[in-house]
C-alpha cells in the first residue's frame, strides 16, 4: 500500500499535468535553495520514494576536458534527493543531509538523467536514512553512483502560548 501523498507531492502532481509545470516546479525548488540553479536541473518524475531529474550538458557545467563536472552532477544528485525527501517524508519527521558518498564510474559526455531512490518503509527505520543516487548518460552508462545519508528525527512538539 503506497502512502498518501504529502503536500509537496500533491503540488507536483497538480503542476505536472500543466504545460511547463515540471519546469515551473523545478524553478520553485531552485528558488527555495538557490545553489541548485547553478546546474539548472529539470524534474522529470516524482513519486513517493523516487525522483528523476535531468542535467543538460552545456558549457556552464563542463570541466577542462569537456565533460560534465562531477560537482555539478553532485549538485543535481542532492537536488533529486531533496525533492524526494520533501515529497516522501512522513509529516511527523524532518530530515537534514549528513553526508554523501559517491563514485565516479565513467565520463559524463552527454546530458544526464539523475535518480534518487529510497526503499519502501525506510522512513520508519531509525535516525539515519540512505538515499541511493546515480547519474546516467544518454547511452544508459552510470557515470556517478552513491548514497546520500540523511539524519531523520521527529519534529519537535509545537509550543502554544
Amino acid at each position: 500500500m503506497s502512502p498518501r501523498p504529502n503536500k509537496i507531492l500533491q503540488q507536483y502532481q497538480k503542476l505536472a499535468k500543466l504545460p511547463g509545470g515540471k519546469r515551473l516546479f523545478s524553478a520553485v525548488v531552485c528558488r527555495k535553495a538557490p545553489y541548485f540553479s547553478t546546474a539548472s536541473p529539470q524534474l522529470l518524475e516524482l513519486r513517493a520514494n523516487y525522483c528523476q531529474a535531468k542535467l543538460k550538458k552545456r558549457r556552464a557545467v563542463e570541466n577542462h576536458i569537456g565533460t560534465v563536472h562531477v560537482i555539478a552532477v553532485c549538485n543535481v544528485l542532492e537536488f533529486a534527493m531533496g525533492v524526494l525527501a520533501e515529497a516522501s517524508i512522513p509529516s511527523h519527521l524532518r530530515w537534514i543531509p549528513k553526508g554523501m558518498d559517491v563514485r565516479y564510474t565513467a565520463k559524463a559526455d552527454s546530458d544526464l538523467v539523475i535518480e534518487a531512490v529510497v526503499d519502501d518503509g525506510a522512513w520508519d527505520n531509525g535516525p539515519e536514512l540512505q538515499v541511493k543516487v546515480n547519474a546516467k548518460r544518454a547511452d544508459g552508462t552510470v557515470v556517478v553512483e552513491g548514497v546520500i545519508h540523511l539524519w531523520v528525527t521527529e519534529k519537535p512538539a509545537k509550543h502554544t502560548a
